[in-house]
């Protein structure tokens, strides 16, 4: 049909693709394996890292993920990006010198593994969000006995986001009409008030929710709209992990 909706198309495409068909919580465990292995690796090991690079481009084609997607939402990580590029500079120990500059040869090594670590943990991520709704992602942590308050501040966070994010431009549309639109650091009085208004407010709303939530019978676990649980199916999802650990251990171990 030419006229379903484009939220109907994605969940029909996630479930079609091959990452799609696994079970939440298989998912959860197979990226935080992946990570931890990324964090074990050591810096200098630039193979290993380009063997991990690897195995998350085989997830994002598995998972169906264009690629000027997983670059768009890769964005998120700029302030770490901005950081690191600064430790060259300001680091210690033996210098080199790069187009006559003065850097820092261990701190070129400490930013290189904050982006390359950095920049694998986000991909993994934009992977597993990509192929997993919202619902069965939390459904999965719940399943898994990730504690249940944690679970539960998570899914608020994701219902409410855009909702907060509208506030938040309703308040800078409304100071900006009234003549006020702070561009340097020592006007930033607005924005401090800006910030504090919207503390409030969701403070507010939070008393609010938790309040009518009270009043319909809550009983600490919300009701779940994600699809039913699926086969625990470990290969070949399991791979991702356990080659990344591999190949970390192989340069941990001499």
């Amino acid at each position: 049909m030419t006229g379903r909706h484009p939220g109907t198309r994605l969940v029909a495409s996630l479930c079609s693709s091959p990452a799609g068909a696994l079970d939440a919580s298989v998912k959860v465990i197979c990226v935080v394996g992946f990570v931890t292995a990324v964090v074990a690796t050591p810096p200098r090991a630039v193979l290993a890292f380009a063997v991990d690079a690897l195995l998350v481009l085989a997830a994002a084609a598995a998972s169906c993920l264009p690629a000027r997607v997983l670059a768009r939402r890769m964005s998120v990580e700029t302030p770490f990006v901005i950081f690191a590029v600064l430790m060259p500079f300001i680091g210690t120990g033996p210098r080199m010198d790069v187009f006559g500059i003065g850097v820092s040869v261990p701190g070129c090594w400490a930013a290189w593994s904050i982006i390359v670590k950095a920049s694998l943990g986000v991909a993994a991520a934009i992977v597993l969000a990509w192929s997993t709704p919202t619902a069965e992602i939390l459904a999965g942590l719940e399943r898994l006995r990730c504690p249940r308050a944690l679970v539960m501040i998570a899914g608020f966070m994701v219902r409410y986001l855009d909702l907060v994010a509208a506030e938040l431009r309703r308040l800078q549309i409304a100071r900006i009409s009234r003549g006020d639109d702070p561009r340097w650091l020592w006007q930033g009085r607005a924005v401090a008030t800006t910030a504090g208004s919207m503390f409030v407010r969701c403070f507010e709303r939070g008393e609010r929710l938790h309040a009518a939530m009270a009043s319909r019978g809550f009983t600490g676990r919300f009701p779940t709209t994600a699809a039913p649980q699926r086969p625990r199916r470990w290969f070949p999802a399991i791979m991702w992990p356990l080659v990344a650990w591999v190949v970390a251990l192989a340069v941990l171990i001499p």
